[in-house]
């Protein structure tokens, strides 16, 4: 469903209401929040004054989310202390970041981790480094802490009036289609256990170390509901959830999501289904990452140009508490912000990037936190689940900020509800992330199906937007070859963020940021053992 669509349907509905009963109450306060947009536009027609002042460092790293905080975290883990991380926001953490209220911290953005399979080694050895998994990292099945993964029950389905558990639907779904279920839950298990003769997955986390085999690289020319029709499944539930799946982790439907990311989603892991999360999503991480570069962060510095030249680099960058702009001339750069900005900020960009982006295209996501009065009852009367997600919304469903507190008394709590404008054109989502009051309609309309009590519970809700949350993978920017040029870099050049992986996923940031450091760590002469 396109948001008109929804919003149209809304608004009907509101109309029909209203003609016999009361108007609805008056929205809750809060707030629109989301990027530094005045700031990242004047990219667009950049005036910015020249620089007053010029820094020395051996590495400068250009963005703060994840691949750029783990690409610190490796250097300063490796005893390399001489570099920079330039942050366009007040804070660094990307898509991680975190707000707080009186009742609970909240997500802005990311709100999980599953648990992750051996070959995410960086991001095993940086969960360990947190006291997080327990034991050897390397090992096939570590242990993690009990804090931090998620409190039964994680997940349920809101489906023709009722919850179910899990996110598979079975109210009503008779047998042929269960066993559709069935026959390709078989299918992503022979994945997941099969090896090339590398030894490699065909679905491997981080990508990079999956199987070349040219057949499963094929999938990525074609549609994950393509590939699913071609092998027989017509079931309307798996092909809910497959598409599901694409828009919780693509930000993508699953008639435009690649076929292999799509199988990717169902196949990269060992099947475990536990995640980490907490109060503020995946903030703790960010967290973690960023005390290796504590002082070493300059926030609120848009970079507006930057030029390689034999030996070094300099980066010109605004600082916008100060109103001026400084440069930094460093021996090696490493560039950890969105590869969009790679033609708008590099001083005559090469023809194989500006070919190898042609096409890219981004998710716009809107995430709502709800402070509650009290945690919203059900009409079956079961608790509420960590996840819980509504079959026929367009949206994503919610997470409970409580949850991991195990506080199902009465009392105040603060759920945050998703949405990926996955169907919407390339140019209205920009203008509809700044509607804040049509996005706490949109919302309140999606949870009063389950939750008709929602408005009366509601004291606050804040929205918050991200204008290009995540990199769509389509068919053929996997495997295609337009990623080569950013996965080689170049002498004194190495990009970072996840956008390099096609993939918009945490331990594909990581492995970028680290593999980025290490890459560097070398042409600086510095000994290190890899994390990868």
């Amino acid at each position: 469903m396109r948001r008109r669509d929804f919003l149209a349907a809304t608004a009907s509905a509101a109309a029909l209401a209203a003609c016999g009963s009361k108007a609805a109450p008056p929205l809750p306060p809060g707030v629109l929040t989301g990027a530094n947009e005045s700031l990242g536009h004047r990219l667009r027609k950049p005036d910015f004054p020249p620089p007053t002042e010029t820094r020395r460092v051996a590495v400068a790293i250009v963005g703060g989310g994840i691949g750029g905080l783990s690409a610190a975290w490796k250097l300063a883990r490796s005893g390399c202390d001489d570099f920079l991380l330039l942050e366009m926001e007040r804070e660094a953490g990307g898509n991680s970041r975190s707000a707080k209220n009186e009742v609970s911290a909240y997500p802005l953005g990311a709100h999980y981790l599953p648990l992750p399979p051996r070959e995410a080694r960086a991001t095993r050895q940086l969960l360990a480094e947190l006291g997080v998994l327990q034991g050897d990292p390397d090992a096939l099945h570590p242990t993690y802490d009990e804090k931090y993964l998620c409190h039964a029950p994680q997940e349920r389905l809101y489906t023709k009036g009722y919850w179910q558990e899990g996110l598979w639907p079975t109210l009503g779904v008779p047998a042929a289609e269960r066993a559709q279920y069935a026959r390709f839950q078989e299918q992503v298990q022979e994945l997941r256990q099969r090896r090339d003769s590398a030894g490699r997955r065909p679905f491997a986390l981080p990508l990079a170390l999956s199987s070349r085999d040219p057949k499963l690289l094929a999938l990525d020319r074609s549609t994950m509901r393509d590939w699913l029709l071609a092998q027989g499944y017509t079931a309307p539930g798996l092909h809910w959830l497959a598409d599901y799946a694409c828009r919780d982790d693509y930000g993508t439907g699953a008639a435009q999501t690649s076929a292999w990311a799509g199988l990717h989603y169902f196949a990269c892991r060992d099947g475990e289904g536990q995640v980490l999360t907490a109060p503020e999503g995946n903030a703790w991480l960010t967290r973690g990452l960023a005390k290796a570069a504590a002082g070493r962060v300059l926030p609120e510095a848009l970079v507006f140009r930057v030029e390689q030249g034999r030996k070094e680099s300099t980066v010109d960058l605004y600082l916008a508490a100060e109103k001026r702009s400084i440069r930094v001339v460093c021996r090696e750069l490493i560039w950890a912000a969105p590869l969009f900005l790679v033609p708008r900020v590099f001083a005559k960009p090469p023809a194989q990037w500006l070919d190898a982006l042609r096409g890219t295209e981004y998710a716009p996501w809107i995430v709502a936190n709800l402070t509650l009065k009290e945690a919203p009852g059900t009409r079956a009367g079961q608790p509420l689940a960590w996840d819980n997600v509504l079959h026929d919304s367009a949206a994503l469903g919610y997470v409970v900020a409580t949850h991991q507190q195990l506080r199902y008394a009465p009392g105040p709590t603060v759920i945050t509800w998703y949405s990926a404008l996955h169907e919407e054109s390339a140019s209205r989502p920009r203008r509809l992330l700044l509607d804040q009051a049509g996005w706490a309609n949109e919302v309140l309309a999606d949870l009063s199906r389950p939750h008709p009590e929602i408005r009366e519970l509601v004291t606050r809700l804040d929205v918050h937007r991200h204008a290009h949350a995540m990199i769509r993978p389509l068919p053929g920017r996997l495997w295609g070859g337009g990623r080569a040029p950013f996965e080689q870099g170049r002498a004194g050049l190495q990009f970072a963020h996840g956008d390099v992986s096609g993939l918009s996923l945490f331990e594909e940031a990581n492995f970028r940021g680290v593999l980025a450091a290490e890459r560097t760590l070398r042409r600086l002469g510095v000994s290190f053992a890899s994390s990868l």
